[in-house]
């Protein structure tokens, strides 16, 4: 069976919801602590670049507001967690959400301010070990398409600021997302660059994503999910045979010495738990026979294992929170 053999297999978390608004939360310790005291070892920051600019005035930077990602990167190291930085809204581009007054696929200025960007961040962490920080440069590109972005823009992008990375901070690992939105395809065009790339899981999303009012128009017409059998967005139904399939394109990755990591992952929580713990341990089982790492949509709320506000779970008392102890049990079993 092919492997992946260049990264770590990273196990872990997403730090979601805290740093991605101007009025971002500040990060608890008790999170890295709790995480690292599980036995995992990696967290990924998805951050916005709203918190420390203005796309009013993009190249303008209050680097005192980069406070809690520096925190971020301190309590990684105190507690042995590999923290993955990540701009969930870069310079031009944001997966959902309002739309950006340029094109970071498009546009000169939209690349230059987001290289601008992250040659400081790269720069600020500069003396710190690729085996304790990476760049995850920009969340889940979108479908290729003439209008909105082709595969040569991506690449384009991802060389552009790779090599503008790599001018201030040259041993550093750099993560990019996949096609599609992350899940759907790997960009091997780019296994020349030396960088790694991610993928999900989420396929299919008529069960990750079901009733989730953010996805898409219609995605309430899904019927209530099952495993096997639940609905991609196309209606198709998957089965443990479709998620080999699918994931098998990102082993051929692997074999061509690209390192692959799962940077998001999980289910909302109006699928029922028992359908998404049987459908989740099929997609864990077939990214650890890869040797590829994850990391779930997040540690707390709504997709994670503490206070996620599931009606179909038995909650265990757990300092001071709501512990999901078969879904721990699960990610703890890969």
């Amino acid at each position: 069976m092919p492997s992946q053999k260049v990264l770590p297999r990273w196990r872990g978390f997403n730090l979601g919801d805290i740093h991605m608004t101007k009025h971002y939360k500040p990060f608890q310790e008790d999170d890295f602590r709790w995480i690292s005291e599980l036995g995992f070892n990696f967290v990924r920051i998805p951050m916005s670049y709203h918190v420390w600019s203005s796309p009013n005035s993009p190249m303008d930077m209050d680097e005192s507001r980069f406070e809690q990602m520096d925190r971020a990167v301190r309590l990684g190291e105190k507690y042995g967690l590999h923290v993955c930085l990540n701009l969930h809204r870069g310079p031009g581009y944001c997966c959902g959400g309002d739309p950006e007054p340029f094109s970071l696929w498009k546009d000169k200025t939209a690349l230059d301010v987001f290289c601008h960007h992250w040659e400081t961040i790269a720069g600020r962490y500069k003396d710190i070990s690729s085996d304790k920080l990476s760049i995850n440069p920009i969340n889940e590109p979108p479908v290729p398409s003439p209008d909105e972005m082709t595969r040569e823009e991506h690449a384009h992008v991802i060389r552009t600021v790779t090599a503008r990375i790599r001018a201030v901070d040259p041993g550093r690992l750099i993560i990019a997302d996949g096609m599609w939105y992350g899940r759907g395809e790997p960009s091997p065009e780019l296994a020349d660059l030396g960088i790694a790339q991610s993928t999900r899981g989420y396929m299919p999303m008529g069960l990750t994503h079901y009733q989730a009012s953010w996805w898409r128009e219609g995605n309430m017409n899904f019927p209530r999910p099952t495993w096997p059998g639940a609905m991609e967005a196309d209606y198709t139904p998957w089965t443990r045979a479709t998620l080999e399939e699918h994931y098998r394109k990102w082993a051929d990755l692997a074999e061509q010495g690209v390192g692959v990591h799962c940077g998001e992952c999980g289910c909302y929580i109006h699928t029922d738990h028992a359908v998404f713990l049987k459908w989740f341990e099929d997609v864990l089982d077939i990214l650890t026979g890869y040797n590829i790492g994850y990391a779930l949509w997040t540690f707390r709320g709504d997709f994670g294992i503490l206070d996620s506000n599931r009606k179909d779970v038995d909650y265990e008392d757990w300092n001071g929170h709501k512990l999901d102890r078969k879904l721990l049990d699960l990610l703890q079993k890969y």
